[in-house]
């Protein structure tokens, strides 16, 4: 996820805790409640959708792989270990990319760090629970969060993972995080678990 992305997601969400509206990054229309977003793959950015807009992009290969539709669904999952795939923290998201690899991406008080995964690492963990193999590469993920004896595991839409980093971002403080990053933490989870489960 790239510094201006994050910024931008920033103040999408400052807009929304105004309750100023948002406008389609493609057309300039007001945006409604729950609009669809879009996944600008070249810059990593997520862009807003009017349903006009978005409904452009419901065939497959309609964005010619450079601007994709982002999916609803939110899927909790069984435990899925992630030890062999190299992830040093609790908290973190798995990406398959269409050139067939999965990026790793934890979030941090910098942004989003990322390693690529061992692909027969990850091949191994979607044999072991095939579910995984349903993520649309791109803009959908695996999400994890395993710190302080957690145990979430979910299929989410990428943008999702995005509000994640820039909620992480915002209330970091000191070195390990601060009073508040954790309980913020804490309930963006209770949200995703109260939340529908959104088909695609």
């Amino acid at each position: 996820m790239t510094g201006g992305a994050l910024a931008r997601l920033v103040r999408h969400g400052a807009r929304e805790r105004r309750g100023a509206s948002e406008r389609c990054d493609l057309c300039d229309a007001p945006t409604e409640a729950g609009h669809r977003h879009l996944y600008a793959t070249a810059r990593e950015e997520v862009l807003c959708a009017c349903q006009a807009c978005a409904l452009l992009f419901t065939q497959d290969g309609a964005g010619r792989d450079t601007c994709l539709l982002i999916p609803r669904r939110r899927l909790r999952l069984e435990p899925v270990p992630t030890r062999e795939l190299g992830v040093p923290v609790g908290l973190a998201f798995f990406v398959p990319r269409t050139d067939g690899g999965v990026m790793a991406h934890y979030p941090s008080p910098a942004g989003a760090t990322r390693w690529q995964v061992d692909p027969a690492a990850w091949q191994a963990t979607v044999d072991r629970h095939p579910p995984l193999d349903t993520l649309t590469a791109e803009v959908e993920a695996l999400l994890v969060d395993t710190a302080w004896g957690h145990r979430h595991h979910w299929i989410v839409p990428i943008d999702d993972c995005f509000r994640l980093v820039a909620l992480v971002r915002r209330e970091w403080t000191g070195l390990s995080g601060g009073s508040r990053v954790w309980p913020a933490v804490d309930h963006f989870f209770a949200e995703l678990a109260e939340g529908p489960a959104l088909g695609r």
